[in-house]
């Protein structure tokens, strides 16, 4: 079976959620007018990954801004479900395409770094929340737990997502192959080049293809309140991507993309997974459950409970 997928690399309009909707409509669309039948968008996208914000946080302090930097945060991230969910269910229905995007959950007063499903008909999947944010990301960030770890089998194969350094948790990638997991989705924030050597690391470990899926963000793409100094360039770089699709014997059918923001598209064939697994299946034939196993432990975990 052979399709097309693609990852959208673009930076949505910084705590504006109504307009970086707007702009996740027109990527969306014109990434289906190229046949891509899976759309994949960065972590954060909805709407923002807050580089370089401390938020007024030092040990033992918080200060009135950056309460008001959170408050700002919240208020343009995304309920689940809620009118932003149905928007971004209306925009896979109406362009046919398997969905995968990157949110800011709100729950209650916690935010969450989450991945959202929808499948072609408009339904949402289901969710993925990030289990560890890395570190400053935890002062605004709650952790996930083993309830929200799906692969969803769908007609293009097995789907899921592990957000940017999640990847470099070994048993969660256990979790995942042990899923079956074929097109495996990496949005992240990472434009490092040892990114690159961990999503082709795993393709190859898992036998599968990989999306790796990053912002690309100039200084123009962030208010100008913005309690950071970007200076004043409006063309300043702050992000430069990196994102990526790689294939199970970990070649890249799509960028690496540098450049700028882009619609990186690859045609996915799902033989290569059978192939690659003819002599690495690392929870299958090249397994040693005699020696090594793991327990994941998908019950979800509530502070408090009412009978």
């Amino acid at each position: 079976m052979k399709y097309k997928v693609a990852v959208v690399q673009s930076s949505p309009v910084v705590f504006d959620r109504e307009r970086t909707l707007e702009k996740l409509a027109d990527l969306t669309a014109e990434a289906a007018r190229q046949d891509a039948r899976l759309v994949v968008f960065p972590e954060a996208y909805v709407s923002a990954y807050p580089r370089g914000m401390d938020f007024g946080a030092a040990v033992g302090s918080r200060s009135d801004t950056g309460r008001d930097d959170f408050r700002r945060y919240w208020e343009s991230s995304v309920d689940v479900p809620g009118p932003a969910v149905d928007r971004m269910a209306e925009i896979a229905s109406a362009n046919r395409v398997l969905l995968v995007v990157g949110v800011i959950e709100r729950g209650g007063g916690t935010l969450y770094c989450t991945v959202l499903f929808f499948s072609p008909e408009g339904r949402l999947l289901g969710k993925h929340r990030k289990v560890m944010p890395t570190g400053s990301e935890r002062l605004v960030w709650g952790f996930g737990d083993g309830s929200t770890l799906p692969v969803f089998d769908t007609e293009l194969g097995r789907v899921g997502a592990v957000i940017c350094w999640e990847n470099y948790l070994p048993l969660l990638r256990a979790a995942m192959y042990a899923k079956g997991i074929e097109l495996y989705c990496a949005p992240t924030a990472d434009a490092r080049d040892s990114w690159l050597a961990t999503v082709r690391h795993i393709a190859v470990e898992g036998r599968c293809f990989v999306l790796a899926c990053n912002q690309f963000n100039r200084r123009r793409d962030y208010p100008a309140d913005y309690r950071v100094d970007l200076g004043s360039n409006p063309d300043a770089i702050i992000c430069r991507g990196g994102s990526c699709i790689v294939d199970p014997f970990g070649n890249f059918l799509a960028g690496p993309n540098t450049e700028g923001e882009a619609i990186l598209l690859a045609e996915i064939d799902r033989t290569q997974i059978v192939r690659g697994k003819f002599d690495l299946d690392v929870t299958g034939h090249y397994a040693r459950p005699d020696i090594f196993q793991l327990v994941v432990d998908e019950r979800p975990k509530q502070p408090v409970t009412h009978t």
